[in-house]
């Protein structure tokens, strides 16, 4: 009877590990990034036919996470290629997250807080060298687009140079659908405290990284973080921006601490992005810098990337991201706003990345002329880029 019991344990563990490694990564994924239940959004004929011959672009999404085969259509999470393609996006920076500590809040975390990437990356079955190497779990991101850009070139190809970035204009402007991914990485911590690590990001084909995400990190204080939001860059920090300008990689300001911003501004001469942020006199969380150094960053040529979720923009439907796209043509000038939804990074949106005409539709409702509607949904993307990426 107990080799009986025995056995029946044994297969009882089996069985739960298995249905922890095959299902539970998917339900996370699909508890982590809904989309709510919506009716079909209006989209005017002019309004589709407008939104149908932009240049769409996207500073911010985190698909990569997630361990999705990125050519095929899921029905969970905000995005895919096929998704990219349907809503006409153009230009799409993939993000990869490598730590995010348990609990997690816009107020204040932990560096030292259980992370729970390493418990999602032990559940999707990623290389043993992800697990604890934050460096690594970068590296294996960047791995899995590059093996979607193989698997289906028509697709999606990934731009390293302003030749690249030319030459998927050229081809869009032929009526092809090909997306063109940017690696990005989501906070410094990335480098696992050593600026070496940095030629590894740029040589997999990284060409932009956030300084911080949501804890302070070797680079400095985050917005989110235990240090305060007094505090800014530290010598680390310093020397990884200073190599950041050398190497021509975008410095994205999102969730670092408004010290750390403004001395970032203070030592470069080069523009800088916040990916995916709302404006705060529109939308007053903690999440958003203050205006003033909004208006700080435009006025050195930086772009301002407005995310789809409530927490950054209070009402995430595409009338409420119209609006905070206005307030923030307001605040800091047409020339100087860009889209950075945040889709797949554990957030609720009300539309997914397929049904982006509904924004389009809902700025001309705004009564933003196409000149404006046209630089926001991606010509001030494509404008900065061609500045800022390496020849």
């Amino acid at each position: 009877m107990r080799h009986i019991i025995v056995k029946l344990i044994a297969f009882l563990i089996v069985v739960g590990l298995l249905g922890f490694f095959t299902l539970g990564p998917g339900i996370v994924d699909k508890g982590q990034n809904p989309v709510l239940a919506h009716d079909p959004w209006p989209v005017s004929p002019a309004a589709q036919a407008l939104h149908d011959k932009l240049i769409i672009g996207d500073w911010h999404a985190d698909p990569l996470l997630w361990d999705r085969d990125l050519t095929e259509r899921w029905d969970r999470g905000q995005m895919d290629l096929p998704r990219l393609i349907e809503g006409n996006v153009a230009l799409q920076v993939f993000t990869t997250v490598t730590k995010s500590p348990s609990g997690l809040n816009y107020e204040e975390n932990s560096a030292e807080a259980r992370d729970d990437i390493t418990l999602l990356f032990i559940g999707q079955l990623r290389p043993l060298s992800a697990w604890k190497n934050l460096t690594y779990r970068a590296l294996d991101q960047a791995r899995q687009l590059a093996l979607a850009a193989e698997k289906a070139p028509e697709m999606l190809t990934i731009l390293r140079t302003r030749g690249d970035l030319d030459a998927i204009l050229a081809a869009r402007a032929k009526g092809a659908k090909t997306v063109g991914g940017i690696l990005g990485a989501e906070g410094g911590h990335a480098l696992s405290g050593d600026i070496a690590n940095l030629d590894k990001l740029y040589d997999a084909g990284f060409r932009l990284m956030g300084l911080m995400h949501f804890f302070d990190n070797e680079l400095g204080a985050s917005l989110h973080g235990q240090a305060g939001q007094a505090e800014g860059l530290t010598d680390f920090g310093r020397e990884v921006v200073k190599k950041m300008v050398e190497k021509k990689m975008i410095i994205d300001l999102a969730h670092a601490s408004p010290k750390m911003a403004r001395e970032v501004l203070d030592m470069v001469d080069v523009p800088v992005v916040v990916s995916h942020t709302g404006i705060y006199s529109h939308c007053q969380t903690v999440r958003n810098f203050p205006d003033d150094l909004m208006k700080a960053i435009a006025d050195e040529g930086g772009l301002i990337g407005i995310g789809y979720w409530p927490d950054v923009i209070c009402d995430p439907s595409p009338n409420g991201v119209a609006s905070a796209i206005v307030a923030a043509v307001n605040l800091v000038g047409a020339d100087h706003v860009s889209l950075g939804s945040d889709f797949d990074g554990s957030v609720t949106t009300a539309f997914d990345t397929s049904e982006l005409a509904a924004v389009t539709q809902a700025l001309m409702d705004a009564g933003l002329d196409e000149t404006t509607i046209a630089k926001v949904m991606g010509g001030n993307m494509v404008a900065f880029l061609k500045d800022a990426l390496p020849e």
